[in-house]
């Protein structure tokens, strides 16, 4: 019986029957066809029980259902999730679906209807996006079914109780890692940066082709082949591959300052996922990618490498990682660093600073990392800020309230300002941008020769 729902009609039919059986009362010439369509209502519900519950000829259900996603989910990212019903009566049925997803989505729209004729496979679509890592548990995938009499449901249940992780957004990597292959990255706002020289590794001579640097041609190799027997338009370049094995790694900040949230996704979160995609591009150009986590405590420390393998052991480690309370102490990350990175490398440091003063007090300890490495200090803008200095001013208190806005976003332009003065390269950025802005800044220093 845990399965026997009655539907709506049902009981519009049966309110109308006492209606008319109430009518009846007064009009005694009503009472006989009221009866009639009573027993008549009977009858179907009757029917309607058996075309529903009788047995399935081989001992096949009567539909069958499932969810497809995958062994996990990406944070931040739209993740499609599939429900296939396939309809095993001899009648078209109608379905309502609810999927029992995870209750950290904090969704009552789950709730699909279809129609399905005898035979026929539906598939409905739907997309998730998690703003939070961990484990997330999906319950049962709940249809009720109906026959064309419409006056009884019958609900089935498949794929009860399925715990899916929520890691780093790798459907971002992927996409990144697409595009890059393929050298579309500017479609998603990456730039073409020309380089400057040749701050490259000479690989081989080859024939000249119809779109080469020209100023790349050999002349004397040319003008060897010449002499021995070649045409005298052989002519042959020189070709260059970028410069391998530098070392990039991605500096987390895990204090307090990383809990701020932007649609539903916390600081810490944009950064692990902005450091899977670098960390993945880094390799893709033949560089080796690093990771090093810090708050009030040493955190992960994770060697810089480009290996099979590397970037899954990297999307584990940023899979573990939690924000912390107190404030994060930048002495440690210096230690940490010195210890661990031998070579120059390019440390690229994701973190927060409100203050001209909150980052004067750790100025010196990202003076001593400038020293010895390439550094790249990454902050945020406050976006809700840039909403409000945009808005028009219609009362005097709307002008005050845009003069102490506008004044932290001057302070957070003059952070970058107070950095670049002591050689530390600074990236402000909006959390949306964060990926795109920092790979912009990895493939301008491999174009200078930076790195």
């Amino acid at each position: 019986m845990k399965s026997f729902f009655l539907t709506r009609r049902f009981f519009l039919l049966l309110a109308a029957l006492i209606l008319g059986l109430v009518v009846a009362f007064f009009l005694p010439g009503w009472l006989a066809p009221v009866q009639l369509a009573l027993g008549l209502l009977l009858v179907l519900l009757a029917l309607d029980v058996l075309l529903l519950y009788a047995p399935a000829k081989g001992g096949a259900g009567h539909l069958f259902g499932r969810r497809v996603l995958g062994d996990k989910l990406a944070n931040g990212s739209d993740n499609d999730i599939s429900l296939y019903l396939e309809n095993h009566y001899r009648f078209p049925v109608s379905t309502e679906t609810i999927d029992e997803i995870p209750h950290q989505f904090q969704r009552r729209d789950v709730l699909f209807r279809a129609a399905i004729r005898p035979g026929e496979t539906q598939v409905i679509r739907y997309q998730l996006r998690p703003v939070k890592r961990g484990e997330y548990e999906f319950g049962a995938l709940n249809v009720y079914v109906a026959s064309p009499l419409g006056l009884v449901r019958r609900r089935f249940q498949f794929d009860e109780k399925r715990v899916v992780p929520v890691y780093p957004s790798f459907l971002q990597m992927r996409q990144y890692e697409l595009l890059a292959i393929s050298n579309r990255l500017t479609e998603v706002g990456v730039k073409r940066i020309r380089r400057v020289g040749h701050s490259m590794e000479f690989e081989q001579i080859r024939p000249y082709v119809p779109g080469d640097d020209p100023r790349s041609i050999n002349w004397k190799a040319t003008a060897r082949r010449t002499t021995t027997g070649h045409t005298a338009d052989s002519l042959v370049v020189n070709h260059f591959q970028d410069e391998r094995a530098q070392q990039v790694y991605c500096l987390i900040d895990k204090g307090r300052v990383m809990r701020m949230p932007f649609e539903g996704l916390s600081l810490l979160d944009y950064a692990i996922n902005a450091t899977l995609v670098v960390s993945n591009i880094a390799i893709l150009k033949h560089d080796k990618a690093g990771l090093i986590t810090f708050s009030h405590q040493p955190g992960a420390v994770l060697p810089a490498d480009r290996r099979g393998g590397h970037m899954r052991k990297l999307l584990e480690v940023l899979y573990r990682q939690r924000t912390k309370y107190l404030e994060t102490d930048y002495e440690r990350l210096y230690i940490s660093v010195r210890n661990n990175v031998r070579q120059r490398s390019l440390l690229i440091l994701f973190t927060n600073f409100e203050t001209l003063s909150g980052m004067q007090r750790q100025l010196p300890y990202l003076r001593r990392l400038a020293k010895d490495h390439l550094l790249l200090v990454v902050f945020f803008e406050n976006t809700e800020l840039r909403e409000f200095l945009d808005a028009p001013a219609a009362t005097p208190q709307d002008v005050y309230n845009q003069t102490i806005a506008d004044k932290f976003a001057q302070e957070k332009r003059q952070i970058v300002r107070e950095l670049n003065r002591y050689g530390i390269h600074a990236l402000l950025t909006a959390p949306q941008n964060l990926t795109v802005n920092t790979i912009n800044k990895y493939l301008e220093f491999k174009a200078r020769g930076l790195i």
